[in-house]
């Protein structure tokens, strides 16, 4: 028997040396080609000694607890005191480790189980993306305030820029989808209204429609659409390229340097397209109303202005910039959550338009009850 590692003198086997990884594959040969395992295996064979190990790591006490077995192992402070409290503390923590069933069979839940768990997880996810959203809009605001006392520190510059690029280029799509948007609503009315002789109320509806609600609802999704995702793209390159760090690094704010203008330049944008939205949904409504109902463009006019009050122009009107900030907040926010890569920009991409859509829905279904319960 090797007399490095083991030696056996009577009815006891004492172990000792240095039972550490680097001597591993020498007392794990000298295990195999030795009796001592199946010695220690009978129920009157030989005893173990462990005074005379100098070192112990995890590899020898895997190899320990191998030929002693787990439960002895575990009480190896009853018949092997003398064992500094360390490597007994190892050796147990390693038969314990061992004494666990490696395949274990993962717990099988019911499909409704499954299904509560998952709308748990969304709930959960919703819970958090919300309190992101509020907190981020609580830093934007602060900075906003804190930079209204500092004239010299605005992006002028910058805010000009957006608002061309989210504004003054969106113009012809915004007039164009309100205009056939008004002319379907047209038709669908006076289809509907020429059954009861009341076509002339087409007028009215086009009106009512489009002044309170489709004009700015539709420029609001389209920049949510169109706006949004750049600017979760913009900033999310901007993130993955570290350039945002390089501007920290340089004592610079990027809230103030990024998202500000931003959100400036769509509180100015919107409105001004809501507007023209609003317009070109009444020329799509007097457009059908001239060539299917033979009601003049004169007549036209006359009835909007005695059936129509401004308060319908000034309600749909003072939605648009809740709508402006929340849908450019949504989309900065989205674009500092990128991580890096060019998949995570897509995915803040695209939860950026879905939650801009939905919030500003969200918003006008809450402003449209309001203002039914306040009368206006």
């Amino acid at each position: 028997m090797p007399s490095e590692w083991i030696a056996r003198h009577d009815q006891t086997v004492t172990l000792k040396g240095e039972w550490t990884l680097a001597n591993y594959r020498y007392i794990k040969a000298a295990l195999n080609h030795s009796e001592t395992r199946t010695e220690l295996g009978k129920p009157t064979g030989a005893t173990v000694s462990l005074d005379a190990i100098t070192r112990l790591d995890t590899a020898g006490a895997i190899l320990i607890v191998e030929l002693i077995g787990v439960e002895k192992a575990q009480a190896v402070a009853d018949w092997a005191a003398e064992l500094p409290k360390e490597q007994q503390a190892l050796l147990v923590r390693i038969a314990e480790a061992m004494e666990a069933p490696l395949d274990v069979d993962p717990p099988s839940y019911s499909r409704i189980s499954q299904a509560l768990a998952s709308v748990g997880q969304h709930m959960a996810g919703l819970w958090s993306q919300q309190r992101q959203l509020l907190a981020f809009i609580g830093l934007v605001v602060a900075t906003l305030f804190h930079l209204a006392l500092r004239p010299r520190h605005w992006r002028l510059t910058a805010t000009v820029a957006h608002i061309q690029q989210s504004g003054l280029n969106a113009v012809p799509i915004v007039a164009l989808l309100t205009f056939m948007v008004g002319a379907v609503v047209a038709f669908l009315g006076a289809t509907v209204l020429q059954d009861f002789g009341a076509t002339i109320y087409t007028i009215d509806l086009v009106a009512f429609s489009f002044l309170r609600e489709f004009g700015v609802l539709l420029a609001a999704i389209l920049l949510a659409g169109r706006t949004a995702s750049a600017f979760t793209a913009q900033i999310g390159a901007m993130k993955s390229n570290e350039e945002i760090d390089a501007l920290q690094a340089q004592g610079l704010d990027p809230i103030e340097l990024l998202v500000l203008p931003r959100v400036m330049a769509m509180l100015i944008s919107l409105p001004m397209l809501a507007f023209v939205g609003m317009l070109s949904g009444l020329a799509g409504g007097a457009m059908v109303t001239s060539l299917s109902l033979d009601i003049s463009l004169t007549q036209f006019m006359a009835t909007l202005q005695k059936d129509v009050s401004v308060t319908h122009f000034l309600v749909g009107l003072s939605k648009a910039p809740v709508f402006a900030f929340v849908i450019a907040v949504i989309g900065c926010l989205e674009g500092f959550k990128v991580s890096g890569s060019a998949q995570s920009v897509g995915e803040h991409t695209t939860s950026s338009v879905v939650q801009s859509i939905f919030m500003v829905i969200l918003i006008d279904a809450v402003a449209a009850l309001f203002f039914m319960e306040m009368g206006w």
